[in-house]
């Protein structure tokens, strides 16, 4: 690089960049290289390049290398590794004892029993018959093209994963309702965890986690999707009226009793949205988890592209979107009977 050979020249550092030059023989390729610029003569402004790492490494050997910021990287986090893998060992080891034992009544709990279960659990959220026909004939389909088990495995990780991210998320919501300066801190953090890309999840786990432990892929199933209920609960709840939140205080009502009985409610649709998005997010993660031995649909996906069985992949993924369909006229359906509800008890009061 002759334009940043000459930058460092004029600032006086050539004796800094020399003194960190290897003393090794040139490649071939870096003498090709030398050749190329010498006989390039001067540098327009239209054929400067970019002050990248590697560019000005090539004219200075004291500045470090692209790679060499990445490996840095690597080696900070397996100097802390043993230290993170202490600590977060028996916090996650509930997770993992939750995923098994619902993995487990999938292996034992006979299908038909399961499959009953599920629709009475269907019929009680949606009160629906024409949902409640939706799942059962997906349900059917699923059996019959023998995916009913690894279906059922993708639900029990739903649901499971789920239920972690509503014990969570909803908690961390009003605490963000309630403090503006811990939303401020949580937001970009949320923003990082919403558009960081799924397969990233997975590489700091690896390195923390056996590959045989479930609460890798728990972990990053939850990471994922746990982002919409806490968006949804924060703003449900701070959307609420403030003429409500006034007249619960000229009632006496102390900051919980207003919690629990005036803004929880009136938050309620906002944070059955965010339950219905944090189940879609989950769902599609369990695809990509797929990848560190979590069981379910995403393994007949994963062997699809592996192996180049264009029949098993799409089948596969038929199946996970006939369950994405479910889950979201169900949650629906749920959040519509919760909507009604609430009109209900207005109308009354």
């Amino acid at each position: 690089m002759a334009f940043y050979d000459g930058l460092f020249n004029q600032l006086g550092l050539r004796g800094w960049c020399d003194a960190s030059d290897s003393a090794g023989p040139m490649s071939i390729a870096e003498l090709l290289k030398k050749s190329k610029e010498a006989n390039a003569g001067g540098h327009s402004a239209a054929n400067v390049p970019f002050p990248s790492l590697d560019a000005l490494h090539d004219a200075c050997r004291a500045v470090p290398r692209t790679r060499e910021l990445t490996t840095g990287i690597e080696n900070s986090f397996l100097h802390v590794r043993v230290a993170l893998k202490t600590v977060l060992d028996p916090l996650t080891q509930p997770l993992s004892w939750l995923l098994d034992f619902s993995l487990k009544v999938v292996e034992v709990v006979p299908w038909w029993v399961l499959v009953i279960a599920l629709l009475l659990l269907v019929y009680f959220a949606s009160r629906s018959w024409s949902i409640l026909s939706l799942v059962a004939a997906t349900l059917f389909i699923l059996g019959l093209t023998d995916h009913l088990h690894y279906a059922l495995q993708t639900m029990a990780i739903v649901f499971t994963c789920t239920f972690i991210c509503i014990l969570v998320g909803i908690p961390v919501g009003i605490m963000m309702a309630k403090s503006n300066r811990l939303e401020s801190f949580s937001l970009p953090i949320l923003d990082m965890l919403q558009t960081l890309p799924s397969f990233v999840y997975l590489i700091p786990l690896i390195f923390l986690f056996s590959v045989t432990e479930s609460k890798l892929y728990g972990i990053a199933i939850i990471l994922y999707a746990v982002v919409p209920v806490i968006r949804l609960t924060n703003l449900g709840i701070r959307m609420v009226d403030g003429n409500v939140g006034e007249a619960a205080d000229a009632f006496g009502m102390d900051r919980w009793q207003k919690l629990a009985k005036v803004e929880m409610p009136l938050a309620l649709p906002s944070i059955m949205a965010g339950v219905n998005q944090t189940i879609m997010m989950a769902l599609s993660m369990v695809v990509i988890a797929s990848l560190v031995s979590a069981p379910g649909l995403g393994v007949l996906v994963l062997r699809g592209i592996n192996n180049l069985e264009l029949g098993v992949g799409l089948v596969a993924g038929l199946g996970i979107v006939l369950l994405a369909i479910n889950f979201d006229r169900v949650s629906k359906a749920s959040m519509s009977r919760v909507n009604s509800t609430l009109q209900l008890r207005g109308e009354g009061r």
